[in-house]
């Protein structure tokens, strides 16, 4: 029975816990992502660096072991055969990035003629890699 005077309350969505949830799930999300970045190289020894930092774009890298091994995204290349490969790689994207790491016990000879021949290829963005520094 219904007395006069009262009236039905509509039921109403609040907003603010709302916007709370949604900012939580985007923070969720954002972090998952980051967590599931791709490294690309074979894992060696870096020597660290104080202005380093993290690029997230499509590129090529190239792994220099301690043994003097050459890795192009994680597939071993012969020296010799490296300027070939990078070439077939670079078809069609001509602003291609690469990163070279190289361990930190490897000769600096190495990663020179590595270095050369990623120009001689044709391609120009070079980058060393170091460690990230959070």
């Amino acid at each position: 029975m219904r007395l006069k005077g009262q009236s039905i309350r509509r039921g109403r969505i609040e907003m603010i816990p709302l916007i709370d949830v949604v900012f939580l799930l985007l923070i969720f999300f954002i972090y998952a992502m980051l967590s599931m970045t791709i490294h690309k190289g074979i894992p060696v020894l870096l020597p660290k660096a104080k202005t380093s930092l993290i690029d997230k774009e499509a590129y090529l890298s190239i792994s220099i072991t301690r043994d003097h091994r050459i890795f192009l995204d994680e597939r071993e290349v012969p020296m010799e055969g490296l300027l070939q490969r990078l070439r077939e790689k670079r078809e069609g994207r001509p602003q291609l990035r690469v990163f070279i790491s190289g361990d930190q016990r490897v000769a600096y000879e190495w990663v020179i003629k590595v270095l050369d021949t990623v120009r001689a290829a044709g391609l120009r963005k070079v980058s060393l890699e170091t460690p990230w520094k959070e």
